[in-house]
């Protein structure tokens, strides 16, 4: 092989190796396997931003426990990003009717542009998607509201959810944590928003032994 043939060939190589990562960096809208519902537990992420954290959430008057972090559009392998830019307009009174279940402009404006441009959907329809997959889970009730903090372990806040919502599996839901508390469920919906497989995400999953869950706030 001359080398002007095995440069055309790494060329060659080269291309095709990268192509993996460039989908998960941008994507085309409508294309992909799943959603991921991530619901953030929020005195977590309140206790862990202290002062950067967004008042509208973390103030005492706000007693949020599960939110909606966000509807992610994944692949089996990877996930698309960006998919619009510049991402088209939510209209306010959109954003506002989803600050009950995303408490935070900020956030609602941050998924659309990062994720919801990736569903093939509009704004209020993506937002209305959102809605309706939160609508989807059942929280189970020992976690809607804690007085004090609380210790658990990952296996125990994966089985009162399946045991919450009929039709879920191990399969469809992670658990994840941070260095010591819990931070967030992630169950996964298919593009009509049932119950769906997704091995990736399972893997994903907090390994800590025990973690612990800070109490609700404003009660």
């Amino acid at each position: 092989m001359n080398l002007g043939s095995l440069g055309r060939l790494l060329l060659v190589t080269l291309s095709l190796t990268a192509a993996p990562a460039l989908a998960q960096n941008r994507g085309e809208p409508g294309t992909f396997d799943h959603y991921v519902l991530s619901l953030s537990w929020s005195p977590t992420y309140c206790e862990a931003q202290g002062d950067r954290a967004e008042p509208a959430q973390c103030e005492r008057a706000r007693p949020f426990a599960f939110v909606v972090h966000g509807l992610w559009p994944q692949y089996a392998r990877g996930w698309p990003e960006s998919c619009q830019s510049p991402a088209p307009f939510v209209p306010e009174a959109t954003l506002r009717s989803m600050l009950d279940i995303m408490p935070s402009r900020r956030l609602v404006l941050h998924e659309w542009r990062t994720h919801g441009t990736c569903s093939g959907l509009d704004p209020v329809a993506y937002f209305d998607a959102v809605r309706r997959a939160y609508g989807e889970v059942t929280i189970p009730e020992a976690f809607r509201q804690l007085d004090d903090y609380r210790t658990v372990t990952p296996a125990e806040v994966e089985a009162a959810f399946l045991k919450a919502n009929p039709g879920l599996a191990p399969d469809m839901i992670s658990v994840q944590c941070d260095s010591r508390r819990l931070s967030e469920v992630r169950i996964c919906l298919s593009p009509a928003l049932g119950f769906s497989s997704c091995p990736e995400v399972d893997r994903r999953a907090c390994r800590r032994q025990r973690i612990v869950m800070p109490p609700t706030r404003g009660r």
